[in-house]
């Protein structure tokens, strides 16, 4: 009698064992494949050629940069616009290296500022010296780097606001060269809020807690958007691209109020493709309205990653995934966009609104 007990509680205590060990599993590994069984259409190489409006590369000046246009052949790259070109001698030696290989048709640059020393009396007309002589070395345009608003600070360790009017007479400037302003204002307004059950970047806050804010590290999300906004409304003569959608994919109805207000702003793609992957619909709707005010960014230069972009914007395939979960735990559908449509996001707008570019890149189609 004792030994049946005994069998009767192993037998029914064995599902609670095996119940305990499936839970040890980590969530942040549970990423199955879909069983759904669609046409799919794994592009490597985009449909036509491309400018990447959004890139970073680091040691430009030193690199071989026959490889670099190897792997932009590989995807259907066009143009590569390197947007780390730091400024002064620094950009000099870049440019001079893309024209050691005879590149200039293929690779440009935008420089960049430091803010610091914003303080002292000659810091605003320094920094407008600095952006003139750039453009002479070859300099496309300006990329302010989310640093500005974030992180930059004076002498006496206050927050520098992006809107600040020492920086004013930057943004008139470009303005009057004719060159666009590429900036990148704060982070996903989900890192702003509460890191619980709600949160839709609770992995990517879990696996990288350093990129957790709160409304005083420095100021509340809607606070830094505004400096932004501001900036747009007192520069109308000079050309903003706002870098991520403006971090506004996730509402494509307040991103085409914000383009209806600031005909001066235009956005580009970088790192927010995954949010136009799960609202197709909506997205190429977004685009077809909005056609002449979109260009194809990247950011981080990782070659592999290309092709997830290109299945978005040219396919119609269903409930595919991104290329880091972490970004982005749902699955993704083609936008389908046309061939009109694709052109212009892929390059016609970008060689509108950059000056110096040269067409013979993207001619063979």
């Amino acid at each position: 009698m004792k030994h049946l007990f005994y069998l009767f509680f192993f037998m029914a205590f064995l599902p609670l064992v095996a119940l305990a060990q499936t839970q040890t599993m980590d969530f942040e590994k549970y990423d199955p494949p879909s069983s759904l069984v669609v046409p799919e259409h794994k592009i490597t190489r985009s449909k036509f050629p491309f400018l990447d409006v959004h890139s970073h590369h680091w040691n430009m000046a030193t690199q071989d940069l026959t490889i670099l246009v190897r792997e932009m052949d590989s995807l259907n790259m066009g143009i590569c616009m390197n947007l780390s070109g730091r400024g002064g001698a620094a950009l000099k030696a870049i440019t001079d290296n893309v024209k050691k290989y005879n590149l200039e048709h293929r690779i440009a640059v935008f420089t960049n500022l430091s803010f610091k020393g914003i303080d002292e009396p000659d810091w605003t007309s320094n920094a407008v010296k600095q952006i003139e002589f750039d453009v002479k070395n070859g300099a496309k345009g300006l990329k302010i780097f989310k640093s500005l608003g974030l992180s930059e600070k004076d002498s006496k360790g206050n927050y520098i606001h992006i809107d600040d009017p020492r920086i004013d007479p930057v943004w008139a400037k470009c303005g009057e060269l004719g060159i666009p302003v590429l900036i990148h204002t704060a982070d996903p307004k989900q890192f702003w809020e509460p890191l619980d059950e709600n949160n839709e970047r609770w992995l990517e806050l879990k696996l990288n807690p350093g990129r957790k804010r709160g409304d005083d590290n420095p100021a509340p999300f809607d606070t830094l958007i505004k400096q932004q906004h501001n900036v747009f409304k007192k520069n109308p003569k000079t050309t903003f691209i706002n870098a991520h959608f403006g971090w506004y994919a996730n509402d494509l109805t307040k991103l085409g109020q914000l383009l209806d207000m600031y005909p001066n702003m235009y956005v580009e793609c970088g790192a927010i493709i995954a949010e136009l992957g799960r609202q197709p619909r909506a997205s190429a709707a977004f685009f077809e309205k909005y056609q002449n005010r979109v260009l194809f960014g990247k950011d981080a230069y990782h070659p592999e990653e290309y092709p997830t972009y290109f299945r978005v914007l040219e396919t119609a395939d269903e409930y595919f995934p991104y290329h880091k979960r972490y970004h982005a735990f749902w699955r993704m559908y083609g936008m389908a966009l046309p061939d009109k449509i694709l052109k212009k996001v892929y390059y016609e707008n970008a060689l509108r609104i950059i000056p110096g570019l040269q067409r013979k890149a993207f001619e063979k189609q």
